[in-house]
């Protein structure tokens, strides 16, 4: 019997009633395992309605409480971290060590959030005019909610929903519906800590439900992490509605390769980031540019490390890198090798014909690598999300920023070298909103924010550390007079002295 992942409304699983369902397949083996209920406009509704009426009461509970139940939450997330990993790896494929580091990463942002006090405290200035004081306070929006990506399914939420929170929202995801069960596990933690009913709601689906959330009058802000297209229409739509949006999208991330650099640790890195979990991350590298004679060297390094990588299950071990999400993606990432060397390329390694044995009708694709890219090739214009890395050649750095700098998108990049100056002009010169020296995938700490410039972020704000607390809060600021009390009426006796 096929399991049915349920929506989580209310404080509680609530089965679907649309009548719709999407598959949930195992990428090792190609088997659907799970049916997920798609909303309906209603469920939806539903969903929002709980938020709302939660929020009356969450909206004005206090920060102490906020954080406690945070805290319990944290540890509940700790304690059950290779739980989840296992259902990310069972519906997504990354390998189990990678669905442990993305649980890693999600916990530093609810470290963040049960230290959220600090990020919200006010400002004060006295005495601006006679007995006139100023200041500024942040408070919640109302009903928020997150609309997050099939290659983080617990990460990503986690990135948005604990200081939302944390800040006294309520709260409505709307998680992939290829791997949902993290998300929903998730909400059953929430319920453990003893999050009141209502504060996290869950709602699975497709577009219905995305478009009802853009759409819905009570929503107040609406967070977004997908591609490039969508997080344009998510930031068009939502703002058309009066929303306040952070939309995130794709990336073609760069790392540029100066001659001076240690050729071993940046191909170590190479490889890392653009096969890392398949190359299924906005974050993986996914063009390397070398500069001057190291190209050479550089490629062949990297290609005697991507030919020892393990292909396998997730939930093997030995394994090294996974399968895609779906069978429809892997064939989208082969046509980019495919048709890659009639664009110009030269393809040093064709991962297109891998196979595991015993797993067949899994989703597998082996490692990619293409050297000399023209820049008008669509494996180079295009975001892959998939373990193809393209090498590019430039003479000089001049030409190299240049080259990055073009490309519309401008997530992450990096730069490998031993020069100051050089990594100093870089972080100065290059357009991207997350800049790495010596560091291939330079994802932000906690308390620092991650987003990217170009096309790789639509909105303002970038998501959690202090930007992510002023997202989902709007400012206030009090302007104060008082009468000072030795200025009482007669016969009024406040105990004062009148000696001023």
């Amino acid at each position: 019997m096929t399991n049915i992942v349920n929506h989580w409304i209310g404080g509680k699983s609530a089965e679907g009633a649309s009548g719709t369902y999407g598959p949930v397949t195992n990428p090792a083996t190609g088997e659907v395992t799970t049916k997920v209920a798609f909303a309906s406009v209603g469920e939806v509704d539903a969903a929002v309605a709980a938020a709302k009426e939660a929020y009356l009461t969450w909206g004005q509970s206090s920060l102490a409480q906020r954080t406690s139940i945070l805290f319990r939450f944290r540890a509940l997330l700790d304690a059950h971290r290779d739980e989840i990993a296992e259902l990310i790896t069972a519906e997504h494929g990354k390998v189990h060590s990678d669905a442990l580091g993305e649980v890693a990463r999600g916990l530093e942002i609810v470290d963040l959030a049960c230290g959220i006090n600090v990020q919200l405290k006010g400002e004060l200035s006295t005495q601006v005019a006679t007995r006139v004081d100023v200041s500024s306070i942040r408070q919640p929006l109302g009903v928020v909610a997150g609309i997050t990506p099939f290659n983080f399914p617990a990460m990503v939420p986690l990135w948005m929903f604990p200081i939302a929170i944390a800040c006294g929202n309520t709260f409505v995801l709307k998680p992939s519906e290829k791997d949902p069960s993290a998300a929903v596990k998730i909400a059953e933690l929430l319920l453990e800590a003893g999050l009141p009913d209502g504060v996290f709601n869950v709602v699975h689906g497709d577009k219905v439900a995305v478009d009802r959330l853009l759409e819905h009058p009570d929503v107040k802000a609406v967070s977004f992490v997908g591609s490039t297209p969508i997080a344009r229409h998510i930031h068009t739509t939502a703002s058309a509605n009066g929303k306040r949006v952070q939309a995130l999208g794709g990336a073609k991330n760069h790392m540029l390769v100066l001659p001076d650099a240690d050729l071993d640790a940046a191909a170590d890195a190479a490889v890392s980031a653009a096969y890392g979990s398949a190359g299924e991350r906005c974050m993986a590298i996914s063009a390397v540019v070398a500069v001057g004679a190291v190209g050479d060297a550089l490629v062949n390094k990297i290609r005697e490390r991507a030919e020892k990588i393990k292909i396998g299950p997730g939930d093997d071990p030995t394994s090294e890198m996974g399968p895609l999400i779906t069978k429809a993606h892997r064939d989208k990432v082969a046509s980019y090798v495919e048709g890659a060397a009639a664009e110009g390329c030269e393809v040093v390694l064709d991962g297109t014909g891998h196979t595991v044995d015993g797993h067949e009708d899994g989703h597998w694709i082996g490692i990619s690598l293409l050297d000399r890219v023209p820049t008008t090739a669509k494996a180079y214009q295009d975001e892959i999300f998939g373990p193809v890395l393209c090498v590019l050649r430039a003479e000089t750095y001049e030409e190299g920023v240049a080259l990055i700098n073009a490309s519309p998108f401008g997530n992450g990049t990096a730069i490998f070298t031993r020069d100051g100056g050089a990594a100093r002009r870089f972080q100065l010169e290059i357009e991207a909103g997350m800049v790495g020296v010596n560091v291939p995938i330079p994802v932000p700490v906690g308390y620092h924010s991650f987003g990217g410039w170009k096309d790789s972020l639509f909105g303002d704000h970038h998501v959690y550390g202090n930007d992510g607390t002023h997202f989902y809060t709007r400012g206030k600021v009090v302007t104060t007079r008082w009468p000072d009390p030795a200025d009482a009426p007669a016969g009024v006796d406040l105990g004062f002295p009148r000696n001023h």
